[in-house]
């Protein structure tokens, strides 16, 4: 049974459907469904695993969530990640939704001038709070919101380390090569001139 804490307001396995508006992403293999759902007060993106295969549900979904949840409860106090809102099942979790346009070359007016430091800075935030994204390279997992501020997505593939312990201190370090080399990809993206 899920802690009473982790309940996500408004959104439950038995109104999930209803309150979704939008499938963004229909998963497929061992991949989620990402929804946006109508919570009480609010819209939520929901991963859902719910749809996959029985031995998805029953060995992959569990873990995957399991794991980003733990990433997304060590940076609640990261400004560029989106708030954690609960679990709805074993199968499913709710973040805040945070509207923002897709980055791409066809609109440059979506990037501040200082989108690449203010990434660098989130990153630095992410990692000092113990935990390493690993898949930062990939565009979709950097978004800006409605007001042009970085927003880090998809921790489906993050490591969380406990403060202080052995693995913080010696494992942490090795894995943030992954993110700054994302980063050393994502200024030379955010450099390169406009298309068209």
């Amino acid at each position: 049974m899920e802690r009473r804490q982790d309940a996500v307001p408004g959104i439950t396995r038995a109104n999930l459907r209803e309150r979704t508006l939008l499938a963004l992403k229909r998963g497929r293999g061992t991949s989620p469904d990402v929804l946006l759902v109508r919570a009480d007060t609010r819209l939520a993106i929901v991963k859902d695993f719910a749809p996959r295969s029985p031995w998805v549900r029953s060995i992959v979904g569990p873990r995957a969530i399991a794991r980003e949840v733990r990433a997304l409860r060590c940076l609640e106090d990261c400004r560029a990640v989106p708030r954690l809102l609960g679990r709805i099942d074993a199968l499913a979790f709710a973040i805040e939704h945070r509207g923002g346009p897709r980055l791409t070359h066809r609109r440059p007016w979506t990037f501040s001038e200082h989108f690449a430091e203010d990434l660098r800075s989130a990153v630095r935030d992410m990692h000092a709070h113990g935990v390493v994204h690993l898949d930062l390279s990939h565009r979709s997992n950097v978004r800006a919101d409605m007001l042009g501020r970085v927003v880090l997505v998809d921790f489906a593939s993050a490591v969380a380390f406990a403060p202080g312990g052995i693995a913080h201190r010696w494992l942490l370090p090795l894995l943030a090569r992954i993110d700054e080399r994302a980063l050393r990809k994502w200024k030379r993206w955010l450099a390169a001139p406009p298309l068209g």
